[in-house]
């Protein structure tokens, strides 16, 4: 219980109050279009390769842009930067849910909105997360980076519950539209907020921008502890995370079940991460992060195995918890791991090669996984990226001593760079 004050301490600060607040509504709103986008794929075509699709146009567009959007937001207020992308997603998922009303929307012009949505989504992903060390107090830093992914993975478990409902009595573009309404609150909260001049602008313009964005490539790769722990986290996103992005194929072909089922498994994934989340906040030290983030992997790997094995749904629903939260120990492991560890005048784009990660990986493998359940059935190809991803467990784990030496150490100044 001491080590859980540290987040209310976190959370007890007027700038922490108002970022989370606006977090929770946006990525509530994220999550309920997330639902009604895949099931209107689904309507739409049938077709679990469509569905593969359509995360991916969603979530690819982080590979090229993501770059450019650290190296921006390194240089630009990062609040300004914020409060833009978020008010363009918002008009965005506004655009979706008018052509889905008026029954003028298609399987193409859906692709074409979602790549729109990816690539907003991907400026306002390193611009909020730079912002964050100018929100607390230093020392309440690490409490705020878990209460960042405790709130997404709160969000992840009242969005889908919330979607539910709305596509059944009142169909997709009322859910749609909901994500309008929660980026549109958090577009008109976020001026509000009163960010430290150092956070709210990393550095003034130097170099190019493209230069600069090959320079916080290049530091990542470099860095003995960043490179490794990035590069696994990019691997296991890629081999294990499509399987949460293509959900509806999941639950009508290996469960036998509808819409309802597919919110109640994404509620698991959020309850889970949420639990162990809030476990992994409450350690209250950087110490053994690095293991975490290597053996939330493992964990992760094994549980879906089990959730493709069965087509028991009660047990899916578990696997799909324990999903959640091995994920989300990953996760809060790597972004803490990557805040404690880059040089301040590169962390927007370091956070912003996080993002990459996170979004172009798992679109990436959900196009792969579409593609081929398509050929072979989803649950052998799965299977088979379970198998590769603990391989990649255990050359972590056999680096494991080495990179965390570097990341859970103090800084040296500038020696990366």
């Amino acid at each position: 219980m001491a080590s859980l004050s540290t987040l209310t301490r976190a959370l007890s600060h007027r700038n922490a109050k108002i970022f989370f607040g606006a977090s929770l509504t946006a990525w509530t709103g994220l999550w309920v279009h997330r639902i009604a986008v895949s099931w209107l794929a689904w309507e739409l075509t049938g077709s679990a390769l469509w569905v593969g699709v359509v995360a991916f146009c969603d979530l690819a567009p982080a590979v090229v842009v993501s770059p450019l959007a650290g190296a921006v937001a390194d240089r630009a207020d990062r609040l300004r930067m914020t409060m833009w992308s978020q008010a363009a997603i918002g008009a965005n998922a506004a655009v979706i849910a008018l052509l889905v009303a008026t029954d003028v929307m298609t399987i193409g012009i859906l692709l074409v909105l979602e790549v729109v949505g990816g690539v907003f989504a991907s400026f306002a992903q390193p611009a909020r997360q730079s912002m964050m060390p100018g929100l607390v107090p230093a020392s309440d830093l690490p409490a705020a980076v878990a209460l960042n992914s405790l709130t997404f993975n709160v969000a992840r478990f009242i969005g889908p519950a919330i979607a539910a409902p709305i596509i059944a009595v009142f169909g997709v573009w009322p859910a749609i539209a909901l994500n309008a309404i929660a980026y549109l609150f958090a577009t008109l909260t976020t001026p509000m907020l009163r960010v430290e001049a150092a956070a709210r602008r990393g550095h003034a313009a130097t170099a190019s921008l493209f230069g600069e964005m090959v320079d916080g490539v290049r530091y990542v790769a470099r860095h003995p502890g960043l490179g490794p722990i990035m590069g696994f986290a990019a691997v296991a996103a890629l081999l294990l995370r499509g399987v949460q992005e293509i959900l509806p194929p999941y639950v009508e072909r290996e469960f036998g079940r509808g819409a309802e089922s597919l919110a109640l498994l994404t509620a698991a994934f959020g309850v889970g991460a949420l639990i162990s989340g809030l476990s992994v906040a409450a350690r209250g030290k950087l110490e053994g992060t690095t293991r975490l983030a290597i053996l939330g992997v493992g964990a992760l790997a094994i549980s879906t195995a089990g959730f493709v094995a069965t087509g028991w749904f009660p047990f899916g629903v578990l696997c799909a918890a324990l999903m959640g939260a091995a994920g989300s120990v990953h996760g809060i492991s790597v972004q803490t791991l990557a805040q404690n560890a880059s040089d301040p005048a590169m962390r927007g784009r370091v956070l912003s090669l996080w993002g990459l990660i996170t979004r172009a990986c798992p679109a990436l493998g959900a196009l792969l996984l579409g593609a081929s359940g398509e050929l072979f059935g989803l649950r052998w190809p799965t299977l088979l990226a379970v198998l590769l991803s603990l391989l990649v467990v255990a050359w972590g784990w056999a680096r494991l001593d080495r990179i965390a030496a570097v990341l859970e150490g103090p800084k040296p100044d500038h020696a990366n760079r």
